[in-house]
Formats: structure tokens, C-alpha cells, sequence
């Protein structure tokens, strides 16, 4: 009878994981940190009195968010001993370009980013409302809060989120963009990068102190090109490159001599692309499917 149970409670568990995942990933922009917590989520639900709760899949979606609450505070509290610049972790979209939730909302890299600005608790209102489609009245019992606050989150965020960005370029320009980019970084023609460029364009290197990493933020057309004409003569000696889906957008995984060394992308609106995305911290990329 036990095992009958647990088998009972595993499968409940694994029919919502995914949207679990999708909520804890959207909270932390960190795959690794998210698996971490949805097991976390999946010990105390073996050990819960089941019989006790009416509706699984919100009690495990509650617990989620809770929980993820609390990491995010302690994750950002971590990342300010973080040498140079901190990006999210990609997370692998090829199979479930959504992640679990409704839409693929608060997912690319421009949003995860963006969302850093905001409240632990604005960012789980917007999470649910906006990628999940969670009514108010349930987003409020998740937060302990009241359904008018809630609607005050979610405004407050919404606004956050809009002020800082632009209409994103649909897919299949984001990753003709990128290709763009990156033959025209390898040979170092200023000019073609420069064309590509917003005004405002950023160019950001997660390293946490690696060797030959920038560590700080390089901005605007001339010096993001001028950067990568800098490095031209070096980095791109043996490196191949190797297309794949993260964040619901196309990324570039960076092979040198068959090692990876990191995974490559950017950010593209209707006037260009506006970041230019360096991760090479190995740590942060153990998440997706690299292959031998």
C-alpha cells in the first residue's frame, strides 16, 4: 500500500515538474539552482501528509514559489562577491521552448536580466501571472498576500520590465543576427559590427575572474567593436561553433580544440542587436546538452 502511494505521489509530482522547474528557473536564472530546489520540492512532498491537500498541483506550485522566494534572497546576496559581470545560466529549450509554463514569457536572457532589478515577491508575481497565467486571487495565496497588493505587484513590475526594453526581433532574426555577428567578430570587420549595433549596445562577459576574461561591461557601437577587433588575433584560433536553444532563443556553444569553453549569445530587438552575451564560466553551462 506504502509503495502504491508513493508511486501515486511521483506521478503527480512528475505531471507539474516541468512548470516547477519553470517557475524556480525564472526565479533564480539558474538551472542548476532551480533542479536543486524542484528536489527539495519533491523531499517535502514525500514526506507531507498528502491526504491533506485538495489540489497537488497548487500546493507543489506554492511550495515552489516559497522556497524560491527565500533562495533568490540568498542567491543575491552570493552574487555580490561576483567577480565582473553575472548573467543567468542558459537553460537547454530545444524540447520545451515554454520551460513549462503558458508562454514562453520572462525566459530570454534580456527579461532574466531585467527581472534582477526587481523584488523577490514582484518577481513571483510576475513570473506566475505573466508566464503562467495564474489568476490574482491564487498568485495571492501563494505570496500570503491580498489580491489588490498582487495586482499592485504585477503593475509595479510590468512597468519595470517595459522600461527597459524594446520590441524584441522575432527569432529567425535574432539568429540570423547572431551568425552576423559572429563571422563578422572573426575577422574583425568593424564596420559590418558596427551596422549591427544599437546605440546602447552592451557587451557582457560572465567569467568570474577567468583569465583573458573583460570584466566589466563594454558599451556603445565603436568600443563593443573595437573590443572585438581587439581579440580577434587570438580568441577565435581553433574555436567551432555549434548552434543550440537556450532561453527560447538561438545561442552559439563555443568549442576550442574540442573542449568547450563557452556559450555565446545576444540579445536582438527591431534596431539591432542591443547585448552581446559571454558566458565562460564552466560552472554555468554544465546544464545544457553540450555532447562529447
Amino acid at each position: 500500500m506504502a509503495d502504491a502511494d508513493l508511486d501515486a505521489a511521483a506521478a503527480v509530482f512528475t505531471s507539474v515538474r516541468p512548470r516547477l522547474f519553470g517557475i524556480a528557473y525564472r526565479m533564480l536564472s539558474s538551472a542548476t539552482e532551480a533542479e536543486d530546489l524542484v528536489q527539495d520540492v519533491w523531499l517535502r512532498w514525500q514526506a507531507y501528509d498528502r491526504d491533506k491537500v485538495e489540489h497537488p498541483g497548487a500546493f507543489l506550485a506554492t511550495t515552489t514559489t516559497r522556497l524560491a522566494i527565500n533562495a533568490l534572497k540568498s542567491a543575491r546576496a552570493r552574487r555580490e562577491t561576483y567577480i565582473g559581470p553575472w548573467l543567468p545560466e542558459p537553460v537547454d529549450t530545444e524540447a520545451d521552448p515554454y520551460l513549462g509554463a503558458e508562454r514562453g514569457e520572462a525566459l530570454e536572457f534580456a527579461a532574466l536580466l531585467l527581472m534582477e532589478k526587481l523584488s523577490p515577491n514582484e518577481r513571483a508575481a510576475y513570473v506566475l501571472r505573466v508566464a503562467f497565467d495564474y489568476p490574482y486571487a491564487q498568485i495571492a495565496e501563494i505570496l500570503q498576500s491580498s489580491e489588490p497588493a498582487v495586482r499592485q505587484l504585477v503593475s509595479r513590475a510590468r512597468r519595470h520590465m517595459a522600461e527597459g526594453r524594446r520590441t524584441p526581433a522575432a527569432p529567425d532574426e535574432q539568429r540570423k543576427l547572431l551568425a552576423t555577428f559572429i563571422a563578422a567578430a572573426k575577422t574583425g570587420d568593424m564596420d559590418e559590427l558596427e551596422r549591427l549595433f544599437t546605440a546602447d549596445v552592451t557587451s557582457l562577459s560572465d567569467g568570474n575572474g577567468a583569465a583573458r576574461v573583460s570584466r566589466r561591461p563594454v558599451v556603445g557601437p565603436v568600443r563593443v567593436a573595437k573590443f572585438l577587433n581587439a581579440i580577434t588575433s587570438w580568441f577565435w584560433t581553433g574555436i567551432e561553433v555549434q548552434w543550440v536553444s537556450t532561453n527560447g532563443q538561438t545561442s552559439a556553444v563555443l568549442r576550442r580544440d574540442g573542449a568547450v569553453y563557452g556559450v555565446l549569445t545576444v540579445s536582438a530587438t527591431t534596431e539591432g542587436i542591443d547585448q552581446v552575451l559571454w558566458m565562460v564560466n564552466p560552472e554555468k553551462i554544465t546544464a545544457l546538452p553540450l555532447g562529447d
